[in-house]
């Protein structure tokens, strides 16, 4: 397991848990605009979509509006967006799976770009959407994401050159590929195999006489827990290359970075509501847990925790507030001996923590600061 390196905080963090009541999430803004210039000046061939679903707050939309695109699913997510003013020909919706009603509200507002992977969604988006540039979903590996998106989309090879073939007949204009080697991938030749298998489909289709001009790389770049990962760069120059190899010319890339650009910018400021010692085990309970700010713990992703207290470490179960016994945060993390209300901050907390936070059983969803 590795050894847990407490990160350091800075003072506007600590003065705001001073005065402020927890949990709640600050987000570094400064921190925000230069990951996205990290991902501009790695990949600078690349038209970025961020994906509105790590962090959807319309504080970070209307930050970023002007300076990238956005990546959607949803109703919701596109009024967001146009209340931001965000233009239209800025928006794409990636998710193959989409209700009629978004598709039409899409496409009235003007978005242009949309994905697919079954006959179904030919049908609707030819229907709702008609004239609008789609893209297939291609079933890629996801060995070595932390969290795995294969199977609930995507298609094979065989099957994604079917369907693009199909959408060429009728009022849609097939565009291209997209893929998703599943979220916080640290294996960077997952990219280099898609990327490889979106050539094979590009050159059937062209056979077939439809002539694609996009390809979607999607997103899943790593940022830091505890874990050591690849540099981003190493990982950006890695896809460069396999792209110049792969699409040396006339070929448009998009790629959908959403955590990469705002998890490390978060900071989670909770308090310690209770203590306890259970089967020889050091129990820690905070005021936000794996429903109210931490699903990810669930799928095995661990955080940098600090505490606001000096002293000798020692190793806790860390839970969070509610009565289900699946809200354990993480096993083994090593803090001091704290106190109730004492402070418990949590690292990269930026992407998917208030997103999916849900108030089950009453507790609060944490507010978020802009620092």
């Amino acid at each position: 397991m590795p050894i847990q390196v407490p990160k350091a905080l800075p003072d506007r963090v600590t003065r705001l848990a001073q005065v402020r009541k927890t949990p709640f999430l600050t987000i570094d803004k400064k921190m925000v605009l230069r990951k996205l210039d990290q991902f501009q000046k790695a990949m600078p061939d690349a038209r970025i979509f961020y994906a509105l679903k790590a962090n959807p707050h319309w504080r970070i939309a209307k930050m970023l509006a002007g300076r990238t695109g956005f990546e959607i699913a949803s109703e919701e997510e596109l009024d967001l967006l146009l209340r931001c003013r965000v233009s239209p020909q800025r928006i794409i919706s990636s998710n193959p799976l989409k209700s009629p009603s978004f598709i039409k509200a899409a496409h009235a507002a003007g978005v242009k770009y949309f994905a697919f992977d079954s006959p179904d969604e030919v049908e609707k988006l030819s229907e709702f959407a008609p004239g609008s540039n789609v893209y297939v979903r291609l079933s890629v590996s996801n060995e070595g994401s932390r969290w795995p998106l294969a199977g609930k989309f995507g298609v094979e090879t065989a099957e994604a050159v079917e369907l693009l073939t199909r959408a060429s007949r009728g009022p849609l204009v097939p565009c291209g590929i997209t893929f998703h080697v599943g979220s916080q991938c640290t294996n960077e030749m997952l990219w280099v195999s898609a990327i490889e298998k979106s050539r094979l489909v590009w050159n059937a289709v062209e056979r077939e006489g439809v002539n694609l001009w996009m390809l979607n790389i999607g997103g899943g770049f790593p940022i830091e827990y505890i874990e050591s990962i690849p540099p981003f760069d190493q990982i950006a120059a890695v896809i460069t290359e396999t792209l110049r190899r792969e699409f040396p010319t006339g070929v448009e890339i998009f790629v959908e970075p959403g955590r990469a650009v705002v998890g490390e910018a978060g900071i989670l400021v909770s308090s310690v509501i209770a203590t306890a010692r259970r089967n020889g085990e050091n129990w820690l309970y905070l005021d936000v847990g794996v429903f109210n700010g931490l699903m990810e713990s669930i799928g095995g992703f661990r955080y940098s925790m600090t505490a606001d207290r000096d002293g000798p470490v020692h190793k806790w179960v860390v839970a969070g507030p509610s009565c289900d016994s699946l809200d354990v945060i993480s096993n083994g993390v090593e803090l001091p001996e704290l106190q109730i209300g004492d402070k418990v901050y949590i690292s990269s907390a930026g992407a998917y923590t208030t997103a999916y936070a849900s108030r089950f059983n009453g507790f609060l969803i944490p507010k978020t600061y802009f620092v």
